[in-house]
């Protein structure tokens, strides 16, 4: 029999307040994307205090985005218990949902800092994927966002998973995909891909953003169909039947399915979203590229049009700089005798 070494989700406490693995997971990933964001933003002359700021705004706003969507799809879970809606160290957040909540406050922010914000967000997408890289390992110490059952020699020998993983994957009574792995693995690709990409010179104001969902939303259409626990609801048979078409190649890599209890639904929420977004994002690109929308490419000068006030303070050390003497206009020597005009 195999006995689950599962980690402890409390860190610690501080007195009778518990520290989770999770949140501090959470708060690392976005340390990560910040210190990319900021090491980026230098190559254009933003303040850091800038990324800082948004840091403090864009956490909250995200995480209620996350929580907001993840209760709406699972409303039933939470009606006869709305205290629990507040417990997000429970884990239950969406991606999709952070995103559009982290979207709406940068669209705010960056108008109130004068910032354009196609050109912010390309700067920002590596370290959105930085986040998630990290978020994921969340998932992993609250054994959440698994995949189908497996062979634990599927984990240990076509995988080569170290010991750790393979343990924390044996929940209930069986072993079961990492998917939290392979979505920070393909999180981690997209960091590379996005770095390389916004070297190029044809690359234009927005296409990283864009890029950015293109090449999550393909990773997560895949992932997805593999998790127990995907947010769903009841469709049309034919879409149904098409999405699990377009997810056939895995089944040629070995892969199968999660289960999906057919009385929640038919059609996984997240896999939906995620085929529309990729769609979306190359229709956005070509219409802007043919409307000629873009003007800017991804390394031209960004400008705020609200220059901050201390930019416009004189400087202490020049305030008490004395001033230069006036010139005082010396008196033209008069004319010696030897200079007397000549007649």
């Amino acid at each position: 029999m195999f006995f689950s070494l599962a980690i402890d989700p409390i860190v610690f406490s501080i007195g009778s307040l518990p520290v989770h693995w999770y949140g501090l997971i959470l708060g690392v990933g976005a340390l990560a994307g910040l210190f990319l964001a900021i090491q980026e933003g230098k190559r254009f002359n933003i303040p850091q205090e800038f990324f800082m700021d948004m840091l403090l705004l864009g956490v909250p706003s995200a995480i209620i985005g996350a929580r907001i969507y993840f209760v709406a799809f699972k409303w039933e879970d939470y009606k006869d218990n709305f205290v629990d809606v507040f417990k997000i160290w429970n884990g239950g957040i969406a991606i999709y949902g952070a995103l559009i909540g982290a979207i709406i406050c940068g669209i705010i922010y960056f108008r109130y800092k004068g910032y354009p914000f196609w050109r912010i967000v390309d700067i920002c997408a590596p370290g959105l994927l930085a986040g998630q890289m990290i978020g994921r390992w969340g998932n992993f110490v609250n054994q959440e966002a698994y995949g189908g059952v497996v062979e634990e020699s599927f984990l240990r020998d076509k995988l080569h998973l170290p010991d750790f993983i393979v343990n924390q994957m044996y929940i209930g009574d069986a072993f079961h995909h990492p998917t939290f792995l392979y979505e920070s693995l393909w999180s981690l690709l997209g960091i590379l891909l996005l770095m390389v990409l916004r070297r190029q010179k044809f690359v234009r104001a927005g296409e990283i953003f864009l890029s950015y969902f293109i090449w999550y939303s393909i990773g997560r259409f895949f992932i997805e169909a593999l998790r127990t626990d995907s947010l769903a609801f009841k469709g049309n048979s034919g879409l149904a039947s098409f999405l699990n078409g377009l997810w056939s190649p895995m089944k040629w890599l070995g892969f199968e399915q999660g289960y999906l209890d057919p009385a929640y639904g038919n059609i996984r929420s997240s896999q939906l979203l995620a085929l529309l977004t990729i769609v979306a994002a190359i229709i956005l690109i070509i219409v802007r590229r043919v409307t000629g929308q873009p003007k800017d490419h991804y390394s031209d000068p960004i400008v705020s049009t609200k220059p901050a006030a201390a930019d416009a303070v004189v400087p202490e050390s020049a305030a008490h700089t004395p001033q230069s003497a006036p010139q005082v206009r010396q008196p033209e020597p008069e004319n010696t005798p030897d200079e007397l005009p000549k007649e």
